[in-house]
């Protein structure tokens, strides 16, 4: 369980090589016109590549297990062991569908690659990096209006509707000075508490401790089914234009 946790980084070279190519390289090649005229539906090519990733990802897993059993020998570490192979998979599969979404945004595959190092690197240390973020409420505010303005821009270039990407912003932006006028120190060290909640490489941590996470799990496969639908919906966008 500890060597995964330390090797958990490795998720920054692995997910970028299984997905940069799924979707970007159909849509470089045009194959994915031929992927439209096929009698199967948007989310049945989503959840054939995305199966399809999974089995080559447990295969390596599945090497990795055999270790526990011969380990069990010098003493009982099969429960904490195979949770944290389970977790481990779970982070695995949560990063693999946001790396199918990323792929399903461009035609270059290493724009893809690239887009998804970012994102794996960034979620792995926002826990690290939000400490160094003043820890007052008006730096948690200008914390959260940054990423407001982000998830403003991931609108608009999904949709292509300026109106929709500025009423987000809009709303979260309301929302956020009415709480902050309400009461300001609630803002007080929020950033770290919502990057840690955010994180998909803390909550494996818990697991590595021996604790067994349901609330984790849940977590996992909410991120990759959110993420799927986001490629699927990113698929139907294209293929109706």
């Amino acid at each position: 369980e500890y060597v995964l946790s330390f090797a958990s980084l490795v998720f920054v070279v692995i997910v970028p090589v299984l997905t940069m190519r799924v979707l970007a390289e159909e849509r470089r090649q045009k194959t994915d016109q031929l992927l439209y005229s096929l009698p199967i539906t948007t989310v049945q090519i989503i959840a054939g590549k995305y199966l399809a990733l999974l089995v080559l990802y447990l295969i390596p897993l599945a090497i990795i297990a055999v270790y526990s059993l011969i380990f069990a020998q010098f003493g009982d570490y099969l429960l904490t062991s195979y949770g944290s192979i389970l977790a481990f998979f779970l982070l695995g599969a949560a990063l693999i569908a946001v790396g199918v979404f990323l792929s399903s945004l461009t035609d270059n595959q290493g724009l893809a690659a690239g887009l998804g190092i970012a994102v794996i690197l960034l979620n792995y240390y926002s826990v690290s990096l939000s400490e160094y973020v003043s820890s007052t409420p008006v730096g948690a505010l200008a914390a959260l209006l940054v990423l407001i303005l982000a998830v403003g821009a991931v609108v608009r270039y999904l949709t292509r509707n300026s109106n929709l990407a500025y009423g987000v912003c809009l709303v979260l932006l309301a929302a956020v000075a009415a709480l902050y006028f309400v009461d300001s120190t609630a803002f007080e060290g929020l950033l770290p508490s919502v990057m840690s909640a955010l994180s998909l490489f803390e909550r494996f941590y818990t697991f590595v401790n021996g604790v067994f996470d349901l609330t984790a799990v849940f977590y996992y496969l909410t991120v990759a089914a959110l993420f799927l639908f986001l490629s699927v919906q990113s698929l139907e966008k294209r293929r109706y234009n």
